[in-house]
């Protein structure tokens, strides 16, 4: 299965396109809105994973231009902020799936496939760790900070040099 992964977050993007690489997948990586319509036109594809912001961005917007280019294409929208209103809007504007983060990539694939993303009970594996949460939860709070880190720590409520050792760490496995 070839896949467009459209994150403009490269941790998440490069460790989810990593782990659909290892179930079989061909990842097509994108940060932005240009990658994005550029691999979507190569026509080469057979599922798109969007993420519902993109910077500064509204990844929501893309969903017509991509629909417009594969109309085929199963579209899942992937989102840390998820609503009852987001995931309404997502699938009135085109999305086949919507699915909160952190999704894991059986889920991901799962709702590319249209099988059903999110098991009856989820496993132990389909289940990130704490430190995973963690980890994700300051890399979103860094990225709406604009990277700088004194501004991150007071808006998590910690310490600046906390912040700053657990970022030197690598992140957890999924």
């Amino acid at each position: 299965m070839n896949v467009l992964l459209i994150e403009d977050d490269e941790s998440f993007r490069t460790t989810l396109a990593l782990a659909l690489k290892r179930r079989g997948c061909d990842v097509l990586q994108a940060s932005g809105r240009h990658q994005a319509l550029d691999h979507a036109d190569t026509g080469h594809i057979d599922g798109i994973v969007l993420d519902m912001r993109l910077g500064s961005l509204d990844g929501m917007s893309l969903i017509p231009l991509l629909r417009q280019r594969l109309p085929h294409v199963r579209l899942i929208v992937l989102t840390g902020y998820g609503s009852i209103p987001g995931a309404l809007e997502a699938v009135r504007t085109g999305a086949d799936d919507y699915l909160l983060k952190p999704a894991s990539a059986d889920q991901v694939l799962a709702a590319l496939q249209g099988r059903s993303a999110s098991p009856s009970r989820p496993s132990a594996a389909d289940v990130p760790s704490l430190a995973r949460l963690e980890w994700e939860h300051i890399q979103r709070v860094l990225h709406d900070c604009s990277g700088n880190i004194s501004h991150a720590a007071e808006a998590l409520g910690i310490d600046r040099r906390t912040l700053q050792r657990k970022l030197g760490k690598m992140p957890p496995e999924e």
